[in-house]
C-alpha cells in the first residue's frame, strides 16, 4: 500500500491509531500528576491507579485490534505479505532443538577450526570457540604490527563460519585485496580491526562483530594479551614466531622439541574459563598441532580449567601430516606432544581417520609442498 492509502476511510487504521495516543496521553498525565502533586489521600491514589490503569488498558485494546486490523488487510490482499508456514515451522523447530543442544567449546585455530564450527552450528547454538591470537604471517601479522592489535585471521573465519550471513557477505568478508599498499589483506580483518578501534577492547570488538553477522554462540580469543610464539628445535636453536617455527624447522631439518608463549603467565579471558568449566564437551583440534591447538593450551589457566572441568574431552587429529611441524607423526605422537608440554588427563577421546585418504586430497596437500 502506498503512504496515501493508509488514510482512506474504512480500513480501520487510524482509530487504533488515535486510540493508542489517547492511553499514551491518559499514562503521561497520570505520571505527570503523580510528580508534582505533594498530597497524596485515598481518593486521590484510586484516581491516580485508575487514569494509568485505563491509560494502558486503551493502549492494548489498540494495539491489539490495530494488528488484527492489518492481519485482515493482508487477508484481503491490499498488503502483500508471503509466510512459507512449513519453513517458519521448520525454522522454530530447529531453533529450540539448537537452543537446547549441549555445551561445547572448540580450542584450536587456523582452516580446521573454523571447518568444524561450520558444522557444529547446525547441532547446537551452546557453542564456543576459544581461538588462538598468535598469528603474525600474512594480513594478519601486518596489522598487528601496524595497528598493535590482535591477530583478527583465525578470529574472522571463526566469526563467519558461526555466522547466519548471505553468501554475499561472506564474500565480501573474506575478499583479499590484490593491488595497492592493501594488497593480500582481507576486509574481514579491516572490518574486525575498525571494530577494534571503537571498541574498548579486543574482546568487545569480537563480540560487536558477532553481533553485527548474527552470530550462533559465541567467538572468544584465548587472552588479550600480546602473546607469541617461540620454539626450540631439536638441534638447540630457538625460532620466534608462529609463521616462522614451520619454516625454521625445514630449513634446518631439524624437529620441533617444544613450544612456549610468551608472555609465559599470558592472562586467559574469564568467559573462556567459565564455558571450559560449564561445557558438555571440549574439542581441540582440528588444526596444527604446534601453530593452532597447543598454543591455546600453552595459557596456564585453560590448560587448568581442560584438566579440572568435568566436559568430555575429544581431541581431533588431522588427517594428514604438516611439513615442519609433525612430519611422520602418528596420532599417538600428537597426544603425546600435548602431554609433554601440559601434562596428562587432558584428554577422553581422540578421533582419527583410518580410512584411505582420497587421491584428489592427496593432490591438494602435495600442491602445497
Amino acid at each position: 500500500m502506498r503512504m496515501w492509502e493508509w488514510l482512506r476511510p474504512g480500513i480501520k487504521i487510524k482509530r487504533w491509531i488515535l486510540f493508542a495516543l489517547l492511553g499514551i496521553l491518559l499514562i503521561g498525565f497520570g505520571i505527570n500528576e503523580f510528580v508534582i502533586h505533594k498530597w497524596y489521600t485515598l481518593n486521590y491514589k484510586l484516581f491516580w491507579l485508575f487514569l494509568n490503569a485505563s491509560g494502558f488498558f486503551i493502549l492494548y485494546i489498540s494495539v491489539t485490534e490495530g494488528m488484527k486490523s492489518i492481519v485482515a488487510l493482508i487477508n484481503k490482499g491490499y498488503l502483500k505479505v508471503s509466510f512459507d508456514n512449513k519453513k517458519i515451522e521448520n525454522l522454530i523447530y530447529e531453533k529450540r532443538l539448537l537452543v537446547k543442544g549441549p555445551r561445547i567449546v572448540v580450542i584450536g585455530g587456523g582452516t580446521g577450526l573454523s571447518t568444524m564450527l561450520r558444522g557444529l552450528k547446525y547441532y547446537t547454538s551452546n557453542v564456543t570457540a576459544i581461538v588462538t591470537v598468535a598469528d603474525d604471517g600474512g594480513g594478519s601479522g601486518d596489522l598487528r604490527e601496524d595497528l598493535g592489535m590482535l591477530a583478527p585471521g583465525d578470529i574472522r573465519n571463526c566469526i563467519l563460519a558461526l555466522a547466519d550471513t548471505e553468501p554475499l557477505m561472506e564474500e565480501l568478508l573474506q575478499y583479499r585485496f590484490k593491488d595497492g599498499r592493501l594488497k593480500n589483506q582481507s576486509f574481514g580483518n579491516l572490518f574486525l580491526a575498525a571494530m577494534d578501534g571503537i571498541s574498548d577492547n579486543f574482546e568487545d570488538a569480537v563480540q560487536k562483530m558477532s553481533s553485527v553477522l548474527a552470530v550462533t554462540g559465541k567467538v572468544l580469543p584465548v587472552t588479550l594479551d600480546d602473546m607469541k610464539l617461540k620454539a626450540e628445535l631439536s638441534n638447540g636453536s630457538i625460532v620466534e614466531g608462529e609463521s616462522v617455527i614451520p619454516e625454521e624447522a625445514l630449513e634446518q631439518k631439524s624437529s620441533i622439541k617444544r613450544l612456549m608463549i610468551e608472555p609465559e603467565n599470558a592472562q586467559a579471558l574469564p568467559d573462556a574459563l567459565e564455558a571450559i568449566y560449564d561445557a558438555d564437551a571440549i574439542i581441540m583440534g582440528p588444526g596444527s598441532l604446534y601453530t593452532s591447538v597447543l598454543p591455546n593450551l600453552l595459557v596456564k589457566d585453560i590448560a587448568n580449567a581442560v584438566k579440572r572441568t568435568k566436559a568430555i574431552r575429544i581431541y581431533v587429529s588431522n588427517i594428514m601430516t604438516q611439513p615442519g611441524e609433525t612430519d611422520n607423526f602418528t596420532v599417538a605422537d600428537h597426544v603425546k606432544t600435548i602431554y609433554s608440554h601440559i601434562g596428562s588427563g587432558v584428554i577422553d577421546y581422540v578421533v582419527a581417520n583410518v580410512e584411505p585418504i582420497e587421491d584428489d586430497l592427496k593432490e591438494k596437500y602435495l600442491k602445497k609442498i
